[in-house]
């Protein structure tokens, strides 16, 4: 069965479809849930891994390339890798797992996605309450003067784009280096510690402070579920793991969960 995506679809073995089977069922039985999502929820959309074979860190050395420093000093040379990540987003859409926890959340079953990407494609799939770790390419912000420009597409005529005070535009991520935004890291606990279940998507979990985040849910009582292409070092701490794609695995869930709301 091709996918939404035309991809074919793996058939999932007996096993997956119980432990999808258990994870609609505590979605549905859950005070509050939440999911945290990081490249691997992605790939499926046509934006590699960073840190792939094909991702960006393969052709660009992220500390010569992805340090608020090396941004400082040579915004030029730094716009060349950005202008390739802000192309490859531009050019991606939100993939079935994308849709299927927006879906969640407009059911009343998912009360917000932590992400640690940087391409907005949970608010394109339709999510209201996404908490960006990492920022986002939507809008440029000047280096010098902190003036924001909605605009993106500044960034086509020149590299780097100038504000009008002179400074170097930069999209509104976050380089290495630089301090997560205080105010995400505080939603994003609060959230997390007033959720019993936390879906943590495509991450190997390991970037600190995002990686704190399931702990909160933990900490509070709540469970852990990881969806995944292979086991993390969170695997042992999980309560449950779902080995796969999750622009596969996600909507079965989402079927699951409807099959139980209508019985």
């Amino acid at each position: 069965m091709p996918s939404e995506d035309g991809d074919a679809m793996t058939k999932p073995d007996k096993e997956t479809k119980e432990k999808v089977q258990k994870l609609a069922q505590w979605i549905v039985d859950s005070k509050g849930a939440a999911a945290m999502t990081g490249a691997g929820a992605s790939v499926e959309s046509g934006i590699p891994d960073f840190r792939g074979k094909n991702g960006l860190w393969s052709r660009y050395d992220p500390e010569e390339y992805a340090t608020i420093f090396s941004f400082i000093e040579d915004p030029a040379k730094v716009w060349n890798m950005l202008a390739e990540l802000i192309e490859t987003i531009e050019g991606a859409e939100p993939n079935p797992g994308h849709k299927a926890l927006a879906a969640l959340e407009s059911m009343g079953l998912l009360e917000g996605v932590i992400t640690q990407n940087v391409d907005s494609l949970h608010q394109k799939a339709g999510s209201t309450r996404v908490l960006e770790f990492h920022g986002h390419c939507r809008s440029l912000r000047c280096q010098d003067c902190n003036k924001h420009y909605d605009d993106v597409h500044l960034y086509r005529t020149e590299h780097p784009p100038r504000c009008k005070c002179g400074g170097p535009l930069r999209p509104d991520i976050v380089f290495f280096d630089e301090q997560i935004p205080g105010a995400v890291i505080r939603e994003s606990k609060e959230l997390a510690s007033d959720s019993d279940l936390m879906l943590v998507i495509g991450t190997s979990a390991v970037v600190v402070p995002a990686a704190y985040m399931p702990y909160q849910t933990k900490a509070n009582g709540g469970r852990i579920v990881e969806i995944n292409t292979e086991a993390t070092a969170l695997t042992q701490d999980a309560d449950l793991s779902i080995f796969g794609k999750s622009g596969e695995l996600l909507p079965m869930v989402l079927k699951a969960i409807k099959d139980l709301v209508e019985k």
